[in-house]
């Protein structure tokens, strides 16, 4: 993860409430929390690994013709 600056919000007490973090690292925070969900599920974890290993892909018309849209 890259190195960046985060803001700490402190309450009256003095106690650390929330964070304030760069977008950059926000969305990549947020994309590591998709995979770790989308990789709960076993059959998606396959799904995942098996697209991964593709080497071509359907262009949008192919898909859509699949599709039947």
């Amino acid at each position: 993860m890259m190195e960046a600056e985060v803001q700490y919000v402190f309450n009256q007490t003095g106690e650390p409430t929330a964070a304030i973090v760069p977008i950059s690292l926000w969305r990549e925070i947020e994309s590591e929390r998709e995979t770790a969900y989308l990789l709960k599920s076993e059959a998606m974890k396959r799904r995942l690994l098996e697209a991964r290993k593709r080497q071509q892909g359907l262009s949008l018309d192919e898909a859509i013709e699949n599709l039947g849209i």
